[in-house]
């Protein structure tokens, strides 16, 4: 297979021009601490059995959570959660600092306000380059009413009426 050199730069402009909604996604390590960060790269994968996928860069501070645990969550935002979606991309801070939260059945953080809260079980992990990509069957679901936040061309969106 021959290999396509392409600017960096060209191929992240050409990524963003791809409307995504944002998660967050959220697991605990083996001594139950708390850890989560913001993720687009999000995906449905099967309905019967219901799976889902996500895609983990390697570098991301999550990311060592990530490649042991064996349950997580996906937690879709709604379109006034901007600054949460900002928190958990943050690097240096205590995201979980006075953020409203429930436990699921596994013990994961579903955070409060978010259209829906997936459950997930760890399937499959399969390297992909500079990402880890995450295969889940979901557990459990919990619905909300309201409009998704958006992310295009490096900035949030928000659904027109």
């Amino acid at each position: 297979m021959q290999h396509v050199t392409l600017d960096p730069t060209t191929f992240r402009a050409s990524l963003a021009r791809f409307a995504s909604g944002v998660t967050i996604v959220t697991a605990r390590d083996r001594d139950g601490h708390d850890f989560g960060m913001t993720v687009s790269a999000f995906s449905s994968l099967s309905l019967t059995p219901p799976m889902i996928l996500v895609c983990i860069d390697n570098g991301a501070s999550v990311a060592p959570v990530l490649e042991h645990c064996e349950t997580f969550a996906v937690n879709i935002l709604a379109e006034g959660q901007e600054a949460l979606s900002r928190r958990f991309a943050e690097r240096e801070i205590d995201r979980f600092e006075g953020v409203d939260l429930t436990r699921g059945e596994t013990g994961v953080a579903l955070l409060g306000g978010t259209l829906a809260s997936l459950e997930c079980a760890v399937t499959a992990r399969h390297p992909a380059g500079d990402h880890t990509i995450l295969v889940a069957e979901v557990r459990a679901a919990e619905l909300r009413e309201g409009n998704p936040l958006l992310y295009y061309r490096g900035a949030y969106r928000r659904l027109e009426p």
